[in-house]
């Protein structure tokens, strides 16, 4: 049966979608997940090495780095540190930097969202030290690095195309690096609000939502771009499907039935065509999602100041607020 995955901004789900199928091979992939001592936390890199592995996953050559915890979206502080830590950890990884030019963070979506302004409200939460750095040199340590941080807003408010804001923006204070932050969506239900993606490819902004724009690249930019994403959404179609899987699993002791011996590609597209003329296309979030999206803020701000501002560790935090 050919390859088949529902709608995911997740380069790890694609994967396990090539891995589970015995009839592909990896060329041009590398897949490896890291020991973790966090308990229920794993981290997953998937590198993707020549244009056979680009066909394959239908994404550019590329590090994705998937950190996936069940502790992501519960008020643990201490649990938190531990997740902030291993963020920044990987975040120094990708991006090698230095002090001689700025880092702009930019939040992406739609800050009256709730599930799509997960990049609205980690810009708020972002040391910015750029004016400090120009206006005041002589009062701030050489090792503080330059931040800006914006969040553009969508299209549909500002009526202006995300990447023409952030590209003037790039051109006039020469950053040395971008890193965006962006709501996405996920094939399987339990990685809603659960995983952390990164990756060193850019982003196209309201992908989560079927709604891409003009990609935020390297080639569009002509900066390096890192993109940190969380799925918060899960298409309904895709909902109903995982909850078949998850049934038939459920009652494969009894035998086959007779959704069964439809393949998941034909399953999916009679989900989605008895859905559509009521949901139009809906996406589903957890009723918790404002809380959770908090948390989700403060942790990927916190892993970002951290890999940036050489001086500043997780005590260090609370003091820069």
């Amino acid at each position: 049966m050919k390859n088949f995955s529902p709608y995911t901004d997740l380069a790890l789900e694609v994967a396990e979608s090539l891995t589970n199928n015995t009839d592909n091979d990896l060329e041009g992939l590398k897949i490896f997940t890291e020991d973790c001592e966090m308990k229920k936390t794993s981290v997953t890199s998937v590198e993707i090495t020549s244009p056979i592995g680009e066909e394959k996953m239908g994404r550019p050559m590329g590090t994705y780095i998937t950190l996936e915890s069940v502790f992501i979206k519960e008020n643990n502080p201490e649990a938190h540190e531990k997740l902030i830590a291993i963020l920044s950890k990987h975040l120094n990884q990708l991006c090698p930097l230095n002090n001689e030019k700025p880092i702009l963070v930019v939040g992406l979506g739609n800050s009256q969202v709730t599930p799509d302004s997960l990049g609205p409200k980690t810009v708020d939460k972002i040391l910015v030290t750029r004016h400090l750095k120009e206006n005041f040199p002589d009062s701030i340590s050489e090792t503080v690095r330059s931040v800006a941080a914006l969040s553009p807003g969508v299209m549909g408010v500002t009526g202006i195309e995300t990447l023409e804001v952030i590209k003037g923006i790039v051109e006039r204070i020469q950053p040395q690096l971008v890193i965006a932050i962006d709501a996405l969506a996920a094939r399987k239900v339990s990685r809603i609000n659960t995983t952390i993606q990164i990756c060193d490819t850019g982003v196209a902004p309201g992908g989560g939502v079927g709604n891409k724009r003009s990609k935020l690249d390297k080639e569009s930019l002509g900066v390096p771009v890192i993109a940190i994403g969380v799925p918060t959404v899960v298409d309904a179609a895709t909902l109903a499907n995982d909850t078949i899987d998850r049934m038939l699993d459920t009652i494969d002791s009894l035998g086959h039935t007779i959704l069964d011996r439809i393949s998941s590609q034909d399953r999916y597209d009679m989900i989605q065509q008895i859905l559509d003329p009521y949901t139009e296309n809906m996406f589903v979030t957890p009723k918790e999602v404002d809380e959770v999206t908090d948390n989700l803020a403060n942790i990927i701000a916190n892993g970002i100041n951290i890999a940036i501002q050489p001086p500043i560790e997780n005590d260090d935090i609370n003091k820069y607020k």
